[in-house]
């Protein structure tokens, strides 16, 4: 799969405390209080506490989460328009 194609988007949170994310296209940022997303629909922001990126494919588009997700936010920021990720900096 293309990094930027990401494929389905879809959120699975159970719990308000752990989730699966996919359709990720790239992982812009990421502490115990945000993780910063862009995925194929669109910039997304999730709040909460004590926040955790376990499981990170970029390969598969697909991103597994847990904590205490107090928001999921997107905006109309996209893909195309980030300016350089988070990963690519630590690992390019």
């Amino acid at each position: 799969m293309d990094e930027h194609s990401g494929g389905l988007h879809q959120i699975k949170l159970t719990n308000k405390s752990s989730g699966t994310i996919s359709g990720v296209v790239d992982v812009l940022s990421f502490d115990e209080n945000e993780i910063l997303l862009d995925t194929t629909e669109g910039r997304l922001i999730i709040k909460g506490k004590n926040l955790h990126v376990g499981r990170l494919q970029l390969s598969e588009g697909e991103v597994d989460l847990d904590g205490e997700v107090e928001s999921l936010v997107y905006s109309s920021k996209g893909p195309k328009e980030k300016n350089g990720s988070l990963i690519k900096h630590l690992f390019g």
